[in-house]
């Protein structure tokens, strides 16, 4: 699934850079849709990012390209490879700029973990 935001003034730390708790909140967001469209009907919480790397700096008016991916399902959890793409400026294009992979686990109503079901 590929997701588009574009870098506003608002998102800028105090450096003038994208500030990386935007991009992160985006991030979770973004593969929280994709996990909820892949496995509907079932509730998923975000338990993880691993290995956060910024790549690059990201600047105002930037679009930020988001490509997420499913790379394992298990019993009760399932792990997203999320990357993301400078579309705006060429020096940027099929560069990543950011990567991490995220994990959600699947829980019931009472907030306690569940088994995923179908797929």
């Amino acid at each position: 699934m590929q997701h588009y935001k574009i870098v506003l003034p608002e998102h800028l730390n105090d450096y003038g850079f994208l500030f990386g708790g935007s991009l992160l909140k985006w991030v979770d967001e973004i593969a929280y849709i994709r996990v909820s469209l892949d496995l509907p009907e079932q509730k998923f919480v975000t338990v993880g990012l691993d290995e956060v790397i910024f790549r690059h700096q990201i600047s105002k008016g930037q679009i930020l390209r988001f490509q997420c991916e499913r790379t394992r399902i298990g019993k009760t959890s399932v792990t997203y490879h999320v990357q993301v793409f400078g579309e705006r400026y060429r020096r940027s294009e099929d560069r990543v700029l950011f990567e991490t992979r995220i994990t959600f686990v699947c829980v019931d109503d009472d907030g306690n973990k569940a088994t995923i079901q179908g797929d």
